[in-house]
């Protein structure tokens, strides 16, 4: 029971204090709070004409700014798609270009190395194919191709078969 009226005192005290406003004017400093009035026409007004078409505009702009902005957005993105597409395109083309140049290098080098003046090469001169007319040696268990004055020695360069000239 107790508690009870204890609740009812307090919904008591917070309507009450719901319902004043603080007025210096007034002798205890507290006044009941005015009724509201609302003008039914008055520009601010829900209700009114006036207020009605401003918020009709308000809403209708902001939709259609969100649409404008939305629709660029989309633009912006398929033309940097475009541009990211067409970049990668040049960088093939110009690797493909790269490694043409580069076999037509390796194509264009001569099948020996030229020879000095005795005749012979230098030691550790490699050539990509053996001249004609060489003959197989095996001396100290390593097999040699004899070219002339030249001894060869095949020797793996990366995935590619070489010839060096060496002293057996």
């Amino acid at each position: 029971m107790i508690t009870m009226s204890k609740v009812a005192a307090y919904a008591a005290s917070l309507s009450v204090l719901l319902s004043v406003a603080v007025a210096p004017e007034s002798p205890l400093g507290l006044q009941f709070l005015p009724e509201a009035h609302a003008i039914v026409g008055a520009p601010v007004t829900p209700v009114s004409v006036a207020g009605v078409a401003r918020r009709t505009t308000r809403r209708t702009v902001a939709v259609a700014s969100t649409t404008a902005a939305s629709q660029s957005a989309a633009q912006a993105a398929t033309a940097q798609q475009q541009s990211a597409t067409a970049q990668q395109q040049s960088a093939t083309a110009q690797q493909q270009s790269a490694t043409a140049q580069q076999q037509a290098a390796v194509a264009s080098q001569p099948a020996a190395a030229p020879a000095t003046a005795a005749g012979a090469l230098p030691l550790g001169t490699v050539v990509q194919a053996l001249p004609a007319g060489c003959t197989q040696v095996a001396q100290g268990g390593v097999q040699y191709s004899r070219c002339g004055a030249d001894y060869y020695r095949a020797v793996f360069q990366g995935n590619n078969l070489v010839y060096v000239t060496a002293q057996p």
